[in-house]
């Protein structure tokens, strides 16, 4: 191996790596909010919203209702702007490319870690814009770091997977505020050090990952960052031909290799594939986003509010997101079970992809009713089974949508189709804060309705899998019949 290669395979897994880091560590903290809300509780936010209330013995409680639904409110809100800005974000990426794109999201990031900083429990609505920029700065941080898959050529699927499955982990960031806080560590020091660390994401903006976009596949002698040599910083490559021609850093993520257009946008979105998906995604969507807006006042009410209890599980909730990025692979198993096999007589690859997403997308489903329903559940001791069943379901949910999109629907699409049924969802989300008014209100703190509802809703999708197997089932028997003619 050349010198020069051995430079660009050390810098590879240096970009892998530090990609890697950067989502465990930091793109999508924001999920980690239960976490937060224990340390904001103890320093007093939203306090004031708190109420002398008379209990059924006449003995005096603190009702902290509207205090909780002010952090549901902020969690709503953040959840919302992280879903919905995916569509401009993957746009803006389009668009500008790399190095602009995350530019812009580590200067909204830092200014989201800086409000946190210097808020206080007079300041406390300042946590309104400061998470949801964590949460937009973050997904830009997800949006540009997929990429690098596409520097492993084969396994470039799994690098995707691992950074979605780190992204999910990285929630467990503010479990580690949560720890420093008991131990003495003030929450503006530790957001002091969030803010510092951007430091990190700008030097590997210029040095470990392109202007553009990465190419897929990947030309020959292709380099990228910013590099001492000056034949690494050529901005095209010689063809077999000689003649020159633009590397495919100019190529999104997106556009692998050249494919017919199948479908147009429009056909796309008109297509029942896209309906049932984006229900798919949107009802188990709201019943993670309101399990995760509400695990602290479920907590409160399940521990009778004992404080210890509720850090307790609240660690323990805190520890299983940690696993996101071992479980987010297994789903990407399950949808290339079939590769390498040999196909029957006149089917295409795309049907053999949508016929063994059908499994996935089921168990996705299913997992999301287990879940509903120990959620559901009043018995303090089964939510850590929720939990695992949570974290599990969640690193299926995310991993299976992108996967679905890339096989249903033209290349040429993913970006906009992803972006579009990430925003759909996350307008669908919204319901989450009713949903917790309601309980904190009519309900009077119960949500046992509110949970079989959502229980219910998310037995909707499993109309998406079954759609798919009919759908299989009636193109083999076409197939079939088209034989025998």
């Amino acid at each position: 191996m050349s010198g020069s290669e051995n430079k660009f395979s050390g810098r590879r897994c240096l970009t892998f790596a530090t990609g890697l880091v950067e989502c465990l560590c930091f793109a999508g903290a924001v999920f980690g909010w239960a976490s937060l809300v224990f340390v904001l509780k103890e320093d007093g936010y939203f306090s004031s919203l708190c109420v002398n209330a008379t209990g059924v013995n006449g003995t005096q409680t603190l009702d902290c209702g509207a205090q909780d639904e002010q952090f549901s409110l902020i969690f709503t809100i953040a959840s919302f702007m992280n879903n919905f800005l995916t569509l401009p974000n993957g746009f803006l990426f389009d668009h500008f490319g790399t190095t602009v794109t995350r530019l812009f999201g580590i200067c909204i990031y830092t200014m989201g870690t800086l409000m946190v900083a210097f808020s206080s429990s007079a300041l406390a609505y300042m946590l309104f814009p400061a998470l949801s920029l964590l949460a937009v700065g973050g997904i830009l941080f997800l949006i540009t770091n997929m990429q690098v898959g596409n520097l492993f050529g084969s396994h470039r699927s799994t690098i995707i997977t691992l950074y979605n499955g780190a992204f999910d982990s990285s929630s467990a960031l503010f479990l580690i505020i949560k720890l420093l806080r008991e131990s003495g560590v003030s929450l503006r020091a530790s957001f002091l050090f969030l803010s510092a660390c951007s430091v990190f994401h700008v030097l590997r903006t210029f040095f470990l990952l392109p202007r553009k976009f990465f190419p897929y596949p990947l030309p020959d002698r292709y380099t990228y960052g910013i590099s001492c040599s000056k034949s690494d910083t050529g901005s095209t490559e010689v063809a077999a031909n000689g003649h020159a021609h633009t590397t495919a850093e100019e190529t999104p993520l997106t556009k692998d290799v050249p494919m017919k257009q199948e479908k147009s946008f429009r056909e796309c979105l008109m297509s029942r594939f896209f309906v049932w998906h984006l229900l798919w995604l949107s009802v188990m969507q709201l019943r993670h986003y309101l399990f995760i807006g509400t695990l602290n006042p479920m907590l409160q009410r399940l521990t009778a509010g004992e404080s210890s209890l509720v850090s307790q599980y609240t660690n323990a909730f805190a520890i299983t997101q940690l696993c996101g990025v071992l479980c987010a692979p297994w789903n990407g198993l399950i949808m290339d079970r079939h590769k390498g096999k040999p196909r029957a007589a006149g089917e295409t690859e795309q049907e053999v992809d949508l016929r063994a997403s059908v499994l996935s997308l089921f168990l996705t489903a299913l997992q999301c009713v287990l879940f509903s329903v120990c959620a559901s559940t009043p018995y303090l001791p089964l939510q850590y089974l929720t939990f695992v069943l949570q974290v599990l379901n969640r690193s299926f949910l995310y991993g299976g949508n992108a996967a679905f999109i890339s096989v249903a629907f033209p290349s040429c699409h993913f970006g906009k189709l992803y972006g579009l049924v990430m925003a759909l969802s996350a307008v669908f989300s919204l319901l989450q804060y009713p949903c917790f008014a309601l309980v904190k209100g009519a309900l009077d703190g119960d949500p046992l309705y509110v949970n079989i509802g959502l229980t219910v809703l998310s037995l909707l999708a499993f109309i998406h899998p079954l759609s798919i197997y009919l759908h299989c089932r009636s193109v083999t028997s076409q197939r079939a019949i088209a034989e025998t003619s």
